[in-house]
């Protein structure tokens, strides 16, 4: 009797919000095959280690938060003049590594000029981003820091929902730091009270204040 196969993009599409499945035994080529399908679909998370993939669906809530990294980060862009290059929830991955990883955000920094007017990165050839953001208010990323650590990222920036931890890359472990490397004026204390001020005092002002710090630098 031959195997029915299955339908992983099915299950996928069928999933609820805040919803999270794990499927084992995965190719490579069913992986990617897999991401063809998805394409650049919003509101989805694939993480692929070593045949294991972790598909998770994402709320509102979650996303408003990614945005908000996004909008600091801008914020630094234009008042510091630094050249940060933003890639969102790219898929980064190596084959050789068997590796693929998802983040909420992601950044270059150091590796800016590296990369430089591209448009398409390549994984396999073009440097990670500096910095990786991970929103993990409904599920939790730190079984998967490995992936990153294969994929050579620098940098994890992990919010809980209430506080902000910064993870360095050392000797291929990842180590919780005070400070970010990438953009030192950050620490996780600054980044917490931000994300703490956004659910206070909404998106608008918040920015203003942090614009307003950035100016005091």
């Amino acid at each position: 009797m031959i195997a029915e196969a299955v339908n992983y993009y099915e299950i996928i599409s069928r999933l609820p919000e805040d919803a999270e499945v794990t499927f084992h035994n995965i190719s490579w080529q069913e992986y990617e095959e897999l991401l063809e399908q998805v394409g650049e679909a919003s509101g989805l998370r694939l993480a692929y280690d070593n045949g294991s993939l972790q598909v998770m669906t994402l709320s509102t809530e979650h996303e408003k938060f990614v945005r908000f990294f996004e909008s600091l980060i801008t914020a630094i862009r234009l008042r510091l003049r630094i050249n940060i290059l933003s890639f969102g929830s790219a898929t980064m991955r190596r084959r050789n590594r068997s590796a693929g990883k998802e983040p909420d955000a992601c950044f270059y920094v150091q590796s800016a000029a590296a990369i430089g007017n591209k448009i398409t990165i390549n994984f396999a050839e073009d440097p990670p981003p500096d910095i990786a953001v991970e929103v993990d208010i409904h599920h939790g990323s730190q079984d998967k820091f490995p992936i990153y650590a294969a994929l050579g990222v620098p940098e994890i920036w992990r919010f809980d929902g209430q506080t902000l931890t910064i993870f360095l890359l050392q000797q291929g472990d990842y180590v919780v730091a005070t400070g970010s490397l990438a953009l030192p004026m950050l620490t996780s204390d600054i980044l917490t009270d931000y994300l703490r001020r956004l659910r206070d005092e909404g998106e608008f002002q918040t920015l203003l204040a942090f614009d307003e710090w950035l100016q005091s630098l």
